[in-house]
């Protein structure tokens, strides 16, 4: 049930994030959810989009676009929720590398995505504790 993350490396100067956003309007992509990571001379773009094949193609034209599995995690809007979630992966010994948080339009709702070590091992692991991992499709439904 892992989602699918797109990563394009830009180079830290002004106007190429701009650039690379306006190649997605261009090609008609919704973003989903968006992280940049920065190191002195380039940045990581993460992106969850409406279309994974018309973002490669658009950001490929300027930059190396990479697909990763990510987990999606949909929990309670109040304090202590993404504690909770980052308890139960500890206790089973999951690596979260990196997390991001989203927003949908169900009131109460909050969402995060994760890149950890075993994406099934986590997905699993959150559902025996009933907490919802999205998929693709769930990603368009929850965020209309």
């Amino acid at each position: 049930m892992a989602i699918t993350q797109l990563s394009a490396f830009l180079e830290n100067v002004p106007g190429t994030l701009c650039k690379a956003l306006s190649k997605l309007t261009d090609a008609g992509v919704n973003i989903r959810a968006l992280s940049v990571a920065d190191t002195k001379d380039f940045g990581i773009l993460r992106v969850i989009v409406s279309d994974t094949e018309k973002t490669k193609a658009a950001l490929g034209e300027m930059t190396i676009v990479r697909e990763t599995p990510v987990i999606a995690v949909k929990m309670d809007d109040k304090a202590g929720a993404l504690s909770n979630i980052l308890s139960i992966l500890q206790s089973a010994d999951i690596n979260v590398e990196y997390v991001y948080a989203f927003t949908g339009a169900v009131a109460g709702n909050a969402y995060v995505v994760m890149r950890v070590d075993d994406e099934n091992q986590a997905e699993e692991i959150l559902a025996k504790n009933n907490i919802k991992t999205l998929n693709d499709e769930d990603i368009s439904e929850y965020l209309k």
